[in-house]
């Protein structure tokens, strides 16, 4: 029932429409002009003083003609770095950028698939509840604008965040929770040739702390890594300052905090040890939601992929996404493959056929 034509054609063209994190303006009017041309209510917030973003998030409403709960869709309009300068090619059915930058089918394809649905819904004069959408800004770089959507604007209880890798069908019932960690060991400078022992090494005390830490795979719902250590000093100077980034991840927040609070007690020991002291900071990014697989929402997934002649897959998340943010905020949220593949890479790719599916899912899920 979609028009597959158009479908492609419009993908084609928000791809190449540069919109990296905190660069989303130009995609944003974009989408709102698509939008108000299919008869949707349109608005953007006023989150940019927070996101840093040059655009809001965008708001669009199809009020209902049917009876049925209001249903949300969301998908997140910035893409990563190298995100500018998209030239697509197609060769076989399959959509891959020329090889310089990324595609930006994350998540560009969400986006696609929820306007195209809402064209189809107009032109056909489909029966359907209330259809609400949200398209964030920077989700990219920490969910950023989900966690400044106003939810006053909103009315929908269930959500479908198209967003995932995995066929159209996918349907992500769990994702993780997320913390961040910055440490910085302040130990003592002195001249490492001339009085070494004077000196307490921050480079050594930190070292000390991540040697006892659990890093990595720490069980089937639980990660945990440093992404970066710094310390930049001559070699003749015993280094008094030392930091490092890390996160935890966890599916069960109890476990989250076991793991940040034993990454913690890790630097504050080594500390202890060695005369040190600690500059510590642990931000929670985001909450972990988790889903039965007889729940009421996902059941509803699983027969609109049936209707929509897809086989239903049901899997869990090791990131998180803008559903995170939703679920904390009370609207019950799953997260959709689309179909995008090797994404955040330069050979992220998509199939059209996942295209032509996630739209004729998003169609589904919003007239079933």
């Amino acid at each position: 029932m979609i028009n597959k034509e158009r479908l492609l054609t419009t993908f084609l063209e928000y791809v190449q429409i540069d919109s990296e994190s905190t660069h989303e303006g130009a995609f944003a009017a974009r989408v709102m002009a698509d939008l108000e041309a299919i008869g949707c209510q349109v608005f953007q917030d006023q989150s940019q003083e927070k996101t840093g973003s040059d655009a809001g998030n965008v708001y669009c409403v199809l009020p209902g003609n049917a009876a049925g709960d209001a249903i949300l869709f969301s998908a997140h309009m910035d893409t990563v770095v190298p995100g500018n300068g998209v030239e697509p090619v197609i060769e076989d059915g399959v959509i891959r950028s020329k090889g310089e930058t990324i595609l930006g089918g994350d998540d560009k394809s969400g986006v696609v698939a929820v306007v195209e649905a809402l064209r189809t819904i107009v032109e056909k004069e489909l029966p359907h509840p209330t259809i609400e959408a949200v398209f964030t800004v920077c989700e990219e770089v920490g969910l950023r604008g989900s966690a400044n959507v106003d939810y006053s604007k909103l009315s929908a209880k269930k959500a479908f965040v198209l967003d995932s890798s995995g066929d159209a069908g996918v349907i992500m019932t769990a994702a993780p929770g997320q913390y961040k960690i910055e440490a910085t060991v302040v130990g003592r400078r002195a001249h490492a040739g001339v009085a070494p022992e004077e000196g307490i090494s921050a480079v050594q005390v930190l070292s000390a702390a991540i040697a006892n830490m659990k890093l990595l795979r720490i069980d089937e719902e639980t990660t945990a890594n440093i992404g970066s250590i710094s310390a930049d000093y001559p070699t003749n100077i015993v280094p008094e300052r030392a930091s490092m980034v890390a996160e935890a991840r966890s599916r069960n927040d109890e476990k989250l905090e076991v793991q940040v609070k034993h990454m913690c007690d890790c630097l504050e020991e080594a500390c202890k040890k060695y005369g040190a002291t600690l500059e510590c900071k642990a931000t929670k990014a985001y909450s972990a939601y988790s889903f039965d697989k007889e729940n009421a929402l996902v059941l509803f997934v699983t027969e609109a992929c049936r209707k929509a002649g897809l086989e239903a897959k049901l899997g869990v998340s090791g990131g998180g996404s803008d559903a995170n943010n939703f679920n904390k905020g009370g609207i019950n949220s799953l997260v959709l493959g689309t179909g995008m593949s090797k994404v955040h890479t330069t050979n992220e790719e998509i199939t059209i056929q996942n295209l032509e599916d996630t739209a004729a899912l998003v169609l589904t899920l919003a007239t079933c």
